[in-house]
């Protein structure tokens, strides 16, 4: 017999979650990149940090995203995809918030907001059948794919740290997108992806500084 859990034991595994996840006691199951160490000017590391704090702030809203799609979703498989894909990202924000501290900055004071609201959206998108949800999953990876490439562009040549982060985190939504994609993914229209854009570049603007 199986022990699902009811909308109270989700409340409160997601709770928690969420905390853990927002002071840093959630732990990486891949090992973090093994690329060396370089020495960055002062200009360079500070620029680095601000792209690293974007990208954790990303990933952040990645959760959300997933927890909220896994918590109402009527669809056990859907749920466990979601759940799965949002413990492979983990590895993607414990690696972010490591490298801001490796180079001496912090995250955005901003995570707790964009956690709630990445959550609303995913929960949302969750009442309205797997093919919308996975429409989610596919747009917002194909999304964060290309904006990890920007970063990728923008980064010190010489912070081969943070390029080789960015780089397999770019790989992982790229897998992702396509397996929601193959999965039945219903197909966002321009509109829809064009305001996820709009939220996107909010997120950037705002994380950057703060």
């Amino acid at each position: 017999m199986k022990n699902e859990l009811n909308y109270t034991d989700k409340i409160i595994c997601g709770i928690d979650r969420a905390i853990r996840m927002n002071i840093g006691l959630l732990k990486p199951n891949k090992a973090l990149v093994k690329a060396k160490y370089t020495d960055l000017t002062s200009n360079d590391r500070k620029a680095s940090a601000r792209l690293m704090r974007i990208n954790h702030t990303g990933e952040i809203c990645a959760q959300g995203l997933y927890q909220g799609q896994a918590f109402s979703t009527e669809s056990t498989e859907i749920s466990k995809l979601m759940k799965k894909a949002a413990e492979e990202e983990t590895d993607h924000l414990i690696w972010c918030e490591i490298r801001l501290h490796e180079l001496g900055s912090r995250v955005s004071y901003l995570n707790p907001l964009f956690y709630l609201g990445s959550f609303l959206i995913g929960s949302i998108a969750g009442v309205f059948g797997d093919k919308v949800n996975l429409g989610l999953v596919a747009a917002t990876e194909d999304g964060v794919a290309k904006h990890l490439q920007s970063h990728l562009d923008k980064l010190p040549e010489t912070d081969l740290r943070s390029r080789e982060i960015l780089s397999r985190m770019k790989e992982d939504e790229k897998r992702h997108a396509d397996s929601a994609l193959a999965a039945g993914a219903q197909e966002y229209p321009p509109l829809i992806k064009g305001l996820m854009t709009w939220a996107s570049k909010i997120m950037t603007k705002t994380t950057y500084w703060i």
